[in-house]
C-alpha cells in the first residue's frame, strides 16, 4: 500500500511546528521531557485544527476524519522529534495529538475504527519486555 496524496498539507503543518521549535528551542536543543511534548504537540496540533476550521476547502484534499488526524499527528510527533532529537518524545507528541483532535471533534474517524489511532500512547515509555530486559525503559 501507498500513503494517500495530500497535496503539501503535511509540508505545510511540519514547517509550521519546525519554525515553531526553532524560535522557541532550537533544532534537538529542547528537553527531552513531557514538557516539551505537551508544549510543542499541542501548540501544533491546535494549529492544524484551526487550519482546518479557517479553510473548509482544505478537508477537500484529505479523505475522512483518519486521514486528518494521521497529517495532525504526524506533523505534531515530527515537530516534538525535531525539538528533543528523540523519536519517542515524537511519538508521544503524535498519540497527544491523537487524544487532542478527539476531543475536540468527539471522534478521530468514522465507523468506530478510531481504536488503532489510540491504543499506542501507554506503550511508549514502556518496559521491553520481550527482549528479556526488564530494566531498559523504551525511549530513556
Amino acid at each position: 500500500a501507498t500513503a494517500a496524496y495530500t497535496d503539501n498539507v503535511l509540508d505545510d503543518f511540519t514547517y509550521f511546528g519546525k519554525e515553531y521549535v526553532e524560535d522557541k528551542y532550537g533544532m534537538t536543543e529542547a528537553p527531552n521531557n513531557m514538557d516539551t511534548v505537551l508544549d510543542v504537540g499541542s501548540e501544533v496540533t491546535f494549529y492544524t485544527l484551526e487550519q482546518f476550521e479557517d479553510y473548509p476547502a482544505l478537508l477537500e484534499t484529505v479523505f475522512g476524519g483518519s486521514q486528518r488526524a494521521s497529517l495532525v499527528a504526524a506533523a505534531a510527533g515530527c515537530s516534538t522529534a525535531f525539538a528533543t532529537g528523540n523519536a519517542q518524545t515524537g511519538l508521544s507528541a503524535w498519540y497527544l495529538s491523537m487524544y487532542l483532535h478527539k476531543e475536540q471533534h468527539s471522534r478521530l474517524g468514522f465507523y468506530g475504527y478510531d481504536l488503532q489511532d489510540q491504543c499506542g500512547a501507554s506503550n511508549v515509555f514502556s518496559i521491553r519486555g520481550d527482549e528479556g530486559l526488564p530494566t531498559e525503559l523504551r525511549g530513556a
